[in-house]
C-alpha cells in the first residue's frame, strides 16, 4: 500500500464543537464542553464517544447522543484507573518483598547480579543495566548511605528492589532459570511460576496503561495472561469474555489481594464505582452477569 501524507489540520476548540454537532452530538452547555476540551483533548475523548457512533465510517452519532455521555464514560475510566493503579501498587510492594526475601535466602543478597541464575544472558544484561541506571538515578537516603560506606557494586536485593521498576522486576523473574527458588516465589502468591510470570507481566502492562492515563475502559489487553490450572486459592472459572478483558485483570488483582490482605475492599469499591455510574455497561469490561456472586468476590 502506498502511503500518503496525513491530511488533517488542527481545529480550534470552537470548530471541534461544531464538527461534533454536525455529526449529531447534542450539548447541554457548549461553553462548558469547550472548557472541557481545553483540558482533555478532542483526540483523547474520541475513544469514549466512538462506541456512541451509529455510523463509524462517516462518524455519525446515534440519535440522542450527548457530549455529557462521553464525559461520564471518561470520568468512570479515571476512577477505574485510580482503583486499579492503587491495587496494583499494593501487589507490587508485596512482590518486591517476597522476591528479595525468597531469592536472597536461597541465592544470596545480590542474586540478581549472578548471570548463572538466568536462562537468557542478553535479557539478564538488560535487567542488570536497568538496575544500574535506577540505582544511579535514585536519591533515596539508604542508597546514598550504602554508596558512601560500602565497596560492593550493588546493594543487596532488599535494598535494590526498592528502587527497581516493576517492569525490571518482571524481567528478572521471567528469565530466572526454573528451580525451587523461582517456584517458591510464585507459591507465596498461590500460582505456578509460569502463571506468576504471566500475571506479573500483565500487571506491569496494565499499571503502565494507568500511569500514562490511557483508556482502560473497553480495552482489549495487549498481553494475554494465563488461566491458572490449579490455583491454591479460589479463582474464577474460564471467563466467557476471555482473558484479554479488564475483568480478568481485576480477578488477578482480587486473587492476589486476598493473599496479601484478606480484608481488602476491592469488591465493595467496584460495586460503588458501578453504582456511581449506572449508565456504564460493565459487560464491555468483560464482567459476566452475577459476577459479584462468584466465590472470588465474596
Amino acid at each position: 500500500m502506498n502511503k500518503v501524507p496525513y491530511p488533517k489540520q488542527i481545529q480550534t476548540f470552537a470548530s471541534q464543537i461544531g464538527i461534533l454537532k454536525q455529526r449529531g452530538m447534542a450539548f447541554a452547555d457548549e461553553a462548558a464542553a469547550e472548557a472541557w476540551l481545553r483540558r482533555v483533548s478532542y483526540y483523547r475523548m474520541s475513544g469514549y464517544w466512538y462506541p456512541l457512533l451509529a455510523d463509524r465510517v462517516n462518524h455519525v452519532f446515534k440519535p440522542g447522543t450527548t457530549f455529557e455521555q462521553a464525559v461520564s464514560l471518561y470520568e468512570f475510566d479515571c476512577r477505574l484507573r485510580r482503583l486499579v493503579f492503587t491495587s496494583i501498587g499494593r501487589i507490587e510492594v508485596a512482590v518486591r518483598t517476597q522476591m528479595a526475601y525468597v531469592m536472597s535466602m536461597a541465592k544470596g543478597g545480590t542474586w540478581f547480579a549472578d548471570a548463572s541464575l538466568f536462562s537468557d544472558c542478553s535479557m539478564h544484561d538488560i535487567g542488570l543495566n536497568n538496575i544500574k541506571s535506577e540505582i544511579m538515578r535514585s536519591d533515596e537516603q539508604f542508597v546514598r548511605a550504602f554508596k558512601r560506606k560500602y565497596s560492593d557494586p550493588f546493594p543487596p536485593s532488599w535494598m535494590t528492589l526498592e528502587v527497581t521498576s516493576f517492569g525490571t522486576m518482571s524481567i528478572l523473574y521471567q528469565y530466572l532459570k526454573p528451580g525451587v527458588p523461582k517456584r517458591d516465589v510464585a507459591a507465596v502468591f498461590g500460582v505456578s511460576d509460569t502463571v506468576f510470570a504471566s500475571w506479573l507481566h500483565t500487571l506491569v502492562y496494565v499499571r503502565n496503561v494507568c500511569a500514562h492515563h490511557a483508556r482502560l475502559w473497553n480495552r482489549t489487553l495487549g498481553v494475554r495472561p494465563l488461566m491458572p490450572r490449579r490455583p491454591r486459592g479460589t479463582f474464577i472459572e474460564q471467563p466467557a469474555s476471555g482473558t484479554l478483558r479488564v475483568y480478568f485483570v481485576l480477578a488477578i488483582i482480587r486473587y492476589w489481594l486476598n493473599i496479601i490482605d484478606r480484608q481488602n475492599t476491592l469488591t465493595q469499591d467496584l460495586q460503588q464505582l458501578f453504582a456511581d455510574f449506572p449508565s456504564v455497561h460493565v459487560g464491555v469490561l468483560g464482567f459476566p452477569r452475577g459476577w459479584e456472586l462468584e466465590p472470588l468476590w465474596q
